[in-house]
């Protein structure tokens, strides 16, 4: 099976991460795949976010481990316009890489618009569901289940019924995490205190990619009293998690497996866990339908019941706590049986 890649001029758009050694198609193994693999583009913050990006990047590793695919990444640049955007995938695209994969809504204007341009080209789009088109997948996914899941270990674990939620950016995706948590907070006691913030009212403004706006916001709310915080801030929820630690208190992750992170292992005993979103299995999932020659499209949405989301426990401290696994496990299962019904606006 031949692997991918050719290189991708920079074009002022972002810069090439990762990329396979030839300069041919892949192949599967009954010919109906012919493209030169996946071409993924990054959010804000990029790869090596720990995070939201990662997550894509496992799902993208996949694919090349098992599949064979090849394929290349393509960071962002600060400050860029929806032309940057729209010329990155334009040149995935154009070179052959099939699917191309946009993290983050903030490729919706873009992919809209080239997408209609390349109709014989699948494309992926991260939590946004506005783009309909017959060539791409809208992959969202119910943040809002696995949020109320952090709520209850946050409640749970919480000695100074006092906890914290801070958000990268005050948007409505984002406040869906924070209606999540609020409300697993209070199905476990609703006298708990609960500090909420938004970092930023904007993406451009760095909600997303700054890790002292992080740290500042979590010494805050530890000043304020609160012993438990979960972050939705992408690489920012850096500076939260090692203010949490450097404070002696907990921190839960968001999107990966934070506790496994390696650029987070010096704090990893203050993550209790991490809400989990599956974007690398939708990754994996859309380049393996693309690979079959039966590709996704429409609108591909995961949630607790299918896997999408949910709850880490990798942190031995957290299985020790065996009332809070309890009680995140049957909230789960309460989810699952429609018992209970998560809110997404706060």
């Amino acid at each position: 099976m031949a692997v991918s890649v050719i290189a991708l001029a920079a074009v002022g758009c972002g810069e090439s991460s990762t990329k396979a050694d030839s300069d041919k198609a892949s192949t599967s193994a009954d010919g109906k795949y012919s493209g030169k693999g996946i071409g993924l583009a990054y959010d804000i913050g990029g790869k090596g976010d720990q995070s939201f990006n990662d997550a894509a990047y496992a799902g993208f590793e996949q694919a090349n481990k098992e599949l064979k695919m090849g394929g290349t990444d393509i960071e962002p640049q600060d400050g860029e316009s929806e032309a940057d955007k729209v010329q990155r995938l334009e040149q995935l695209a154009k070179s052959g890489y099939n699917p191309v994969i946009g993290v983050g809504y903030i490729y919706a204007t873009a992919i809209n618009e080239v997408a209609k341009k390349y109709p014989n080209t699948t494309f992926g789009i991260i939590d946004d569901e506005t783009v309909k088109a017959n060539n791409v997948a809208d992959m969202v996914f119910s943040e809002e289940q696995a949020s109320y899941l952090a709520g209850v270990a946050a409640a749970k674990a919480s000695k100074a019924k006092h906890v914290g939620f801070i958000g990268g950016v005050d948007i409505p995706l984002i406040h869906k995490f924070g209606a999540g948590f609020k409300q697993g907070v209070q199905s476990v006691d609703p006298k708990i205190k609960i500090e909420s913030q938004y970092l930023t009212e904007t993406p451009a403004e760095g909600g997303f990619s700054s890790p002292d706006k992080g740290k500042e916001a979590a010494s805050g709310q530890i000043e304020k009293g609160a012993d438990v915080i979960y972050h939705a801030a992408g690489l920012s929820g850096q500076g939260v998690i090692s203010e949490a630690a450097a404070k002696k208190v907990w921190a839960i992750g968001v999107d990966s497996d934070q506790y496994n992170q390696d650029a987070l292992k010096a704090y990893k005993d203050y993550i209790l866990g991490s809400a989990l979103k599956n974007v690398g299995g939708a990754v994996y999932n859309l380049a393996k339908s693309v690979y079959e020659g039966k590709p996704l499209t429409g609108v591909q949405r995961g949630d607790l019941k299918s896997g999408g989301v949910g709850f880490a426990d990798s942190n031995p401290k957290y299985k020790a706590m065996t009332d809070v696994v309890a009680a995140v496990d049957k909230a789960k299962q309460d989810i699952i049986d429609g018992k209970v019904t998560v809110k997404t606006t706060d």
